[in-house]
């Protein structure tokens, strides 16, 4: 019986996820903001004192690694080294700029702000949620962007397909770090001798992740460069992402940096009808989207009061001056416009990478978890609206205007 009921919720779901995503495609906004509010008015609905829908943690567990395993995938699957030129190289640049910038003064701000004591947990609380809202996301930016081939455009969305992988790889190091130190009241030598350990503990796992994505990529795909099936070889795809995960989980490594490395195998070696591949990967992964963007929404309790969402608003704003910085030291000589450097300043929407890490920090056990996870819900919201906004008075700013996606 508890079967079909969550199979019901589920239906119930994916259902109000199409309506969200027909109307969003009716008055062209993207269809995450509204899974998102879907999400949140779904948690305020309750039958005698409960909520009307409740999921067990193994199933919300099992969909977060899922997701997890397939967005990672589909995202370092289409970096192509070979590909790497002027614009990558900008584009690495903006990343690792915008990421230690964040590490230091949103992190900063985030324990101000949130007015957190200074404690080396609380510093890696906000250096978890300084790193998380340094990426953008690709599908968002491609569907803003609709087929508009400028080198403002695709230097974005170049941008936004590095950083995924690093956004969501860089959080759960921090995990690690966090379950490693004794947290609480550590200065001077106490940190040094705690770190040293962790760090020879970080590199093995660093070296077991690397090592089951490259062992498991090359087994799988060597047998694909010769063979192909319709029907098996996608879902051979599936199974060996989720393998490769669960292997270096197993061996003590880093899942996530191991889907990484499958995925940047995959999307630079010769496999037979590779296209199709891809297509599928993506669009198994965009299938999760609707039930990861909805369940967030219903998870993630924000507290609705005037204080919390002018304090979120505020570290916001702080979180753009920021991006703003790194966009100027790296075009500091370059033919952009000023108002063209505060279009990529302000286009810093999050999508399904930061909605899927989101999903999974709801599940672990980390005190004081609640608070990033309430501010990464309303930064979500914020960009989502900031971008559309960016997108509708495009004409002001980009000396091309900008063609709107069907998303």
């Amino acid at each position: 019986m508890e079967a079909v009921l969550y199979l019901t919720y589920i239906a119930i779901i994916l259902l109000l996820g199409i309506i969200c995503t027909i109307i969003s495609n009716k008055i062209k906004i993207p269809n995450i903001l509204l899974l998102i509010i879907v999400g949140m008015i779904l948690s305020k609905f309750s039958y005698n004192g409960q909520v009307l829908i409740a999921f067990p943690s193994v199933f919300l567990t099992s969909i977060g690694i899922l997701a997890l395993v397939m967005i990672i995938f589909d995202s370092a699957s289409r970096f192509k080294l070979r590909e790497f030129d002027i614009l990558s190289t900008k584009a690495v640049k903006l990343t690792f700029i915008f990421l230690a910038l964040n590490l230091i003064f949103l992190t900063f701000f985030t324990i101000i702000v949130l007015d957190l004591k200074f404690t080396l947990y609380s510093v890696l609380i906000g250096a978890l949620f300084s790193a998380l809202m340094s990426g953008t996301d690709p599908a968002a930016v491609l569907a803003m962007f609709g087929k508009t081939k400028i080198k403002l455009f695709e230097f974005l969305e170049v941008e936004s397909l590095l950083n995924t992988p690093l956004v969501v790889l860089l959080p759960f190091i921090i995990i690690d770090l966090m379950n490693k130190i004794k947290l609480g009241g550590i200065i001077g030598g106490d940190i040094l001798n705690q770190l040293f350990p962790f760090a020879g503990d970080l590199l093995l796992r660093l070296i077991a992740g690397i090592g089951a994505g490259v062992l498991v990529g090359l087994i799988i795909f060597k047998i694909m460069k010769k063979e192909y099936s319709e029907k098996l070889s996608p879902l051979a795809l599936i199974a060996a992402a989720l393998l490769t995960y669960i292997l270096a989980e197993g061996l003590g490594g880093n899942g996530v940096l191991a889907v990484t490395t499958m995925g940047l195998f995959f999307g630079n070696v010769y496999i037979k009808q590779k296209p199709q591949l891809m297509e599928f990967s993506s669009l198994f992964a965009n299938s999760l989207e609707i039930l990861v963007f909805v369940l967030v929404g219903f998870i993630i309790s924000v507290p609705l009061t005037s204080k919390f969402l002018i304090t979120s608003f505020v570290l916001f704003v702080i979180s753009l001056f920021i991006r703003h910085m790194a966009i100027l030291i790296v075009f500091r000589q370059s033919p952009y416009t000023l108002s063209e450097k505060v279009f990529m300043s302000l286009n810093v929407q999050k999508g399904i990478a930061v909605a899927v890490v989101a999903f999974t920090l709801t599940i672990l056990n980390i005190p004081a978890i609640d608070l990033v996870l309430n501010m990464i819900l309303m930064f979500m919201l914020y960009s989502i609206i900031l971008s559309t906004i960016m997108v509708r008075f495009s004409r002001y700013f980009v000396r091309t205007h900008i063609k709107e996606g069907s998303k």
